[in-house]
């Protein structure tokens, strides 16, 4: 269902993959919680830099001389050597999630988050029939060209969609430079109509909103809200999605946490907050001791009937969600075990420009489940389906009908 005017528009559900460019996606990943701001080095770290320097590693100063004196073939550069002896010191440490950042990657953290493309804005999305259907981004180009939600995708370029590849790799079909003259044909069915119709779609720049809803096209009765990542506007766009849905009058909701590998951790606990209305969000250990979060009563979804999506992708954050969602009864979790990501990092800018993250508290659920290494398994596992198809959302459907005609 697509609508015109600004207050019913709806965002629309998107796949993760491909929205961002190789080790930009990996860091969302890996890094799980990231802080909002990076820190500056306090006084007392400062102190204790002083006093490492000026003990020095001996053994290290020792090695490099030796291989100054007697290494037959050139060595690698002098940073290239400086950030290796960095890993090697992290490597002891035995945690995954405390890592070094080089500039350049660490330059792109900032803008990680964010997340923007050069494509034509449209979304792939594989049905349970199997059939490649389109979702265009609120002013993209392919809504400006008149695609609409639902509209099924035939060919790209003059080339039959083949059903074969994986889901990302049509969805770079659809992306590339912004420049002059530069975009895709497409040729796309329209159910409503069953005409068909074939386009040349500029390409512009895709800003990808972090929070994307619908009315579902099976039932309009329940709503559909899909967390891509949680950054600092995440609560900001899931009061729109509220606003938005509400006018269409749902009755259930579908919360998709599905390859969400985390974002900011006071933006999850706030969108968690929407969910549950009483007791506790999450525990967090530091070293100075806990906290708890704990929850309020004015949650925007507390009286929805609700399905939770998760999978092998939602890590970190998003197991703040759903874990919360879970442990208080809120809704029903549907998919594949959880990543199992249950510590928070901290980022520090380094003196070249580099970065470190170090693994600064670990979390647990309002029961006090432990979720790092672990992950949450859900009430209902479902075996993803080998063509693609979204038997989990299906599934999600099924069971929101059933709850609402029990309770009619």
């Amino acid at each position: 269902m697509q609508k015109t005017t600004s207050s019913s528009r709806h965002y629309l559900r998107s796949i993760l993959y491909g929205a961002l460019a190789g080790v930009g996606l990996a860091l969302v990943f890996a890094a799980g919680f990231f802080i909002r701001d990076f820190f500056t080095l306090p006084l007392p770290v400062q102190s204790q830099i002083a006093a490492i320097n000026k003990e020095g590693y001996p053994l290290l100063d020792e090695v490099q001389s030796l291989l100054n004196n007697y290494y037959l073939r050139e060595q690698p550069d002098y940073m290239v050597r400086q950030y290796a002896a960095i890993r090697g010191v992290l490597g002891t440490l035995g945690d995954r999630n405390t890592f070094f950042i080089e500039p350049p990657t660490a330059q792109s953290e900032s803008d990680v988050l964010s997340g923007t493309y050069g494509g034509i804005g449209v979304i792939l999305r594989r049905t349970e029939a199997g059939d490649i259907v389109m979702s265009p981004y609120p002013d993209s180009p392919a809504e400006q060209a008149g695609i609409q939600e639902g509209d099924v995708l035939l060919a790209i370029n003059g080339e039959p969609v083949d059903l074969t590849l994986p889901q990302d790799a049509l969805d770079q079909m659809l992306r590339g430079e912004v420049k002059a003259g530069s975009g895709v044909e497409i040729t796309f069915l329209r159910p409503s109509t069953e005409e068909t119709t074939t386009l040349f779609v500029e390409f512009g720049v895709i800003n990808i909103p972090s929070v994307l809803w619908r009315v579902l096209s099976e039932d309009e009765r329940i709503g559909y809200i899909q967390i891509l990542r949680f950054t600092n506007r995440t609560p900001t766009e899931l009061q729109d999605a509220a606003e938005a849905l509400f006018v269409e009058d749902i009755q259930a909701l579908v919360l998709d946490l599905r390859n969400n590998g985390g974002g900011l951790l006071q933006e999850s606990i706030a969108i968690a907050d929407e969910f549950v209305d009483s007791g506790t969000i999450m525990y967090e250990e530091r070293k100075d001791g806990e906290q708890a979060y704990p929850a309020h009563d004015s949650g925007l979804f507390i009286e929805f009937p609700l399905v939770v999506l998760v999978n092998g992708g939602t890590a970190s954050a998003a197991e703040v969600v759903a874990g919360a969602i879970q442990d208080h009864a809120q809704g029903l979790l549907i998919g594949q075990k959880t990543f199992g990501k249950g510590t928070v990092q901290q980022i520090y800018p380094l003196s070249d420009g580099s970065s470190l993250h170090i693994t600064s508290a670990e979390w647990f659920t309002p029961t006090r489940r432990k979720i790092d290494g672990v992950g949450l398994e859900p009430d209902i596992s479902m075996i993803p389906d080998e063509n693609g198809r979204d038997v989990e959302l299906g599934e999600a459907i099924r069971q929101l009908q059933q709850l609402m005609n029990e309770g009619e």
